[in-house]
């Protein structure tokens, strides 16, 4: 059985230091592969490096919507540079967070408008934050879909929203990914919209160093030997053995993120 953590940060400074030993975990539980996901420029830096370091881990690049207020054309200049590294297989993490607003929206819908613009110039697939922003978000994708065309892909991740939520995501195409939240006692709306997911659309996450999923909810750092647990909680949800549920999500993860 082989599982990839689609979106972890491994560049975080809660893992960063150990980030062998945190492979080698991730590796014995049998989640074999990594895309470490950059927030910011300096993040973005370390994502590839770590990327070119291990054979299966890759690497997306993305100002996070908390940092779009930071967002100059030299960013994004860079950023753009950075993702025509081989290792790089997304566009992101990028979208909107207004339950923080640690940045202006104006500002974050901005910043995501641009890198929508580089993943589509790089054929780059994009991984979307959307935090308390659904309909906003929406609305900057489909505008952008009918001026632009279409891009390679689009994923929620940590998706949080409700299964009418996920019904809209679905419907245009684009993918939703599951962090371990999905397994907390007060998680039911998450539920029920992965049961909405089929598994073809279906990633797994931990979104790691954050939100451990049950029973680890008490270790503070969350790692990517622990998706397996969310990976079990999922398969039951969908009434499917494990290893025939792994074998389908990462099937979905390799197509989606164009994974050997």
């Amino acid at each position: 059985m082989q599982l990839i953590d689609t979106h972890c940060h491994l560049t975080f400074e809660q893992l960063a230091d150990d980030v062998e030993g945190v492979v080698a975990r991730s590796e014995a539980a049998g989640v074999t592969g990594w895309i470490t996901v950059g927030t910011d420029p300096q993040q973005n830096r370390t994502a590839v490096e770590f990327a070119e370091r291990f054979e299966n881990m890759y690497a997306a690049l993305g100002i996070h919507p908390h940092d779009a207020k930071d967002v100059t054309g030299e960013t994004l200049t860079e950023l753009k540079e950075l993702a025509q590294s081989e290792k790089v297989v997304a566009l992101g993490e990028t979208g909107l967070d207004f339950h923080y607003d640690f940045s202006n929206r104006t500002d974050q819908k901005r910043a995501f408008a641009a890198q929508l613009e580089i993943a589509k110039e790089l054929n780059l697939p994009v991984i979307v934050h959307c935090r308390e922003a659904f309909d906003e978000t929406m609305d900057i994708l489909q505008q952008f879909l009918r001026l632009k065309g279409q891009l390679k892909g689009v994923v929620f991740h940590c998706f949080g929203g409700s299964a009418e939520q996920a019904r809209i995501v679905l419907n245009h195409g684009f993918y939703i990914s599951f962090t371990g939240v999905v397994t907390f006692k007060n998680a039911e709306t998450t539920r029920q919209a992965a049961k909405v997911v089929p598994v073809d659309r279906l990633m797994l996450e931990t979104d790691c160093p954050y939100m451990s999923p049950e029973p680890m909810r008490k270790q503070k750092i969350n790692e990517p030997a622990l998706m397996i647990h969310t990976a079990r909680f999922l398969a039951g949800l969908k009434e499917m053995e494990l290893p025939d549920f792994a074998e389908a999500v990462t099937a979905a993860s390799k197509d989606f993120f164009g994974l050997p």
